[in-house]
């Protein structure tokens, strides 16, 4: 479509049509161009995330380029966002490097803390014309840097949800419901009253963290109530590691790696597609513009 946008207005979209912008979390060259392929072939709109942990790897600057290139070339619209950052000079950095969506995560401090910083990065952001992503409560498990044990996952307050967003003006939001990152060790136990009620009391299009191997019909059913936006990285992640294992398990002296990371693009492109088809935005790509 010629360059990145801001993931507000798709998500808003979204969230009016009932279905979810699948969100990826890419750590590659490779992994990117996969999930653009994927978008592509199925006519949807996109959001491309890199962690903080991914941005100090590779660097803002390249990411953005990469990122830049796809939305060039692609006919989607397409979004990039700087997933759970904690850190504000960092969250800056990556807006003035051409990111069009940053996450605050403030949720591990008290209420009046995390409103008043998320505040503060969405005045920077909306002069930028970037969308900002913000968490109440905590998610379980493990995001980078960020460990949250299951005992300290705490579900977010309906109530608290409204004052969060009226006070900060908070464009999209990420409510703990149970959900957890990485991939679960029994069935997720998702919180589906407290998200009804988060549904009904906010009008923003809300964020489905831990999105990686949560069961297709409760993905459809927070899906149904709200939930603009479904995180994927955990899965993405194994699909394209476990390509490249079973190439060098074949061949453990293959050295060319154009040979190894065709097979990884190909898993993560058909595992992107699986993704989408579940939150229901292929063919979607259109909604952006009308």
């Amino acid at each position: 479509m010629g360059h990145l946008i801001s993931s507000t207005r798709m998500l808003e979209v979204a969230r009016a049509n009932g279905y979810g912008v699948t969100a990826f979390n890419v750590h590659t060259l490779e992994m990117l161009q996969a999930v653009v392929d994927a978008a592509e072939e199925a006519q949807a709109p996109l959001i491309l995330q890199t962690t903080v942990g991914t941005v100090k790897h590779l660097g803002p600057e390249y990411i953005v380029a990469a990122a830049q290139v796809a939305a060039k070339q692609a006919s989607i619209p397409i979004a990039l966002h700087l997933d759970h950052c904690t850190d504000y000079e960092l969250l800056v950095q990556c807006i003035r490097a051409g990111y069009t969506s940053v996450m605050i995560d403030a949720s591990m401090h008290p209420f009046e803390e995390n409103v008043r910083r998320t505040a503060e990065v969405v005045r920077v952001a909306r002069a930028a014309g970037v969308n900002v992503e913000a968490e109440l409560g905590k998610v379980g498990g493990v995001e980078d840097d960020i460990i949250v044990s299951e005992e300290d996952a705490r579900l977010a307050d309906p109530n608290e949800c409204v004052e969060f967003i009226e006070r900060t003006g908070v464009p999209t939001f990420a409510p703990a419901i149970g959900t957890a990152h990485g991939i679960y060790k029994g069935e997720p136990n998702i919180a589906f009253h407290k998200l009804e009620q988060i549904y009904n009391l906010v009008q923003v299009p809300l964020v489905l963290h831990g999105g990686s191997g949560i069961p297709a019909e409760q993905v459809k059913r927070c899906v149904a109530l709200g939930m603009g936006k479904m995180n994927v990285a955990t899965e993405l992640r194994i699909a394209f590691s476990d390509a490249i294992k079973h190439i060098f398990e074949q061949n453990p002296n293959e050295n060319d790696p154009r040979k190894y990371m065709v097979p990884a693009k190909e898993a993560v492109k058909k595992l992107a597609l699986e993704k989408m088809q579940l939150t229901g935005c292929v063919g979607r790509a259109k909604d952006v513009y009308l």
